[in-house]
């Protein structure tokens, strides 16, 4: 159990609910889940297809929640997370708790009733990884935390895959594994401009623990991975030319981003725009990617 924080003075409204659910990294797992959904070989009926992202929406929303209450005591340490309605205590613990785990359960049995049993595992699997795994065994312990708990955030396109087919193919499992590789890259890039937050807070991401040109290198090396696993669908011919095209032409900007990083000799915050202009191009590069791959899938339909 982490250590308590101060009891609330200040009454919680909708507001602090809907930033429990991280609406910002929703906004990712839920386009990324639409995309392995309307990917897929097998259209659901649009109120079943809406039901089921609907359902990914709620879980990524539930294990957001999950994490805001057992990182409460790190928020309140960091900046960046300080104003979180728990450290800025405008809600107790015990409310997200319940809050987080009534939205899993919802989530999961829903998402159960509208399509299958497969996808309502995966999604199950993905807020377990993400609250247990991640959350309370990696993230206060090794600096390979985002590494190993990045599969969490890879599982909407396969969950929204499922969803329509009811089995597990090649592609989706590409697509998880371009996200898996994806996010130490993204992350890191992140976690070099608020190093000093992470170090406050005592959690041992990559920079505070290897060093900043450790990270940088690290930065490269998963790039690097980023780009194979991002041709693999055209490669292994599951894709179109649009796709394969697309793939190529925004992985060798992220390169060219990532060596920049690697090149940067900055220590400090103010100097590191390469940094700053990888994570967010990374973000533009995972919604351009799998916006390539829908627009593929239709117009060889």
């Amino acid at each position: 159990m982490t250590p308590s924080i101060a009891q609330p003075t200040l009454p919680a409204d909708w507001r602090d609910l809907v930033a429990l659910t991280k609406p910002r990294v929703m906004s990712l797992v839920v386009f990324t889940g639409l995309c392995g959904l309307l990917a897929a070989p097998v259209s659901l009926p649009p109120v079943l297809g809406f039901t089921a992202i609907l359902c990914i929406a709620l879980g990524a929303g539930a294990a957001g929640a999950l994490n805001q209450w057992y990182e409460a005591d790190l928020d309140a340490k960091m900046r960046r997370t300080a104003n979180r309605p728990l450290p800025a205590r405008r809600m107790d613990r015990q409310s997200a708790l319940h809050f987080g785990v009534g939205l899993s359960v919802f989530s999961v049995v829903l998402m159960d009733l509208a399509t299958n049993h497969l996808a309502a595992l995966l999604l199950a699997v993905s807020i377990l990884f993400y609250v247990l795994v991640y959350t309370v065994w990696l993230k206060r312990r090794t600096a390979q935390n985002i590494v190993i708990g990045g599969a969490a955030g890879a599982f909407p396109p396969l969950i929204g895959w499922v969803a329509a087919t009811g089995r597990i193919e090649l592609l989706p499992v590409l697509l998880f594994a371009i996200i898996f590789l994806w996010t130490p890259p993204h992350f890191w890039a992140l976690s070099l401009f608020v190093k000093s937050d992470y170090a406050a807070a005592n959690v041992p991401m990559l920079p505070v623990v290897a060093g900043i040109q450790n990270t940088r290198l690290q930065i490269l090396l998963y790039s690097l991975t980023v780009a194979v696993a991002a041709v693999a669908p055209w490669a292994f011919s599951l894709t179109g030319a649009i796709y394969g095209i697309a793939a190529a032409v925004l992985s060798i900007v992220f390169l060219a981003l990532a060596v920049a990083v690697f090149a940067n000799r900055a220590s400090e915050p103010s100097g590191m725009k390469p940094e700053r202009r990888l994570f967010a191009f990374s973000i533009l590069y995972l919604f351009a990617l799998f916006a390539a791959l829908v627009l593929d899938r239709w117009m060889a339909a």
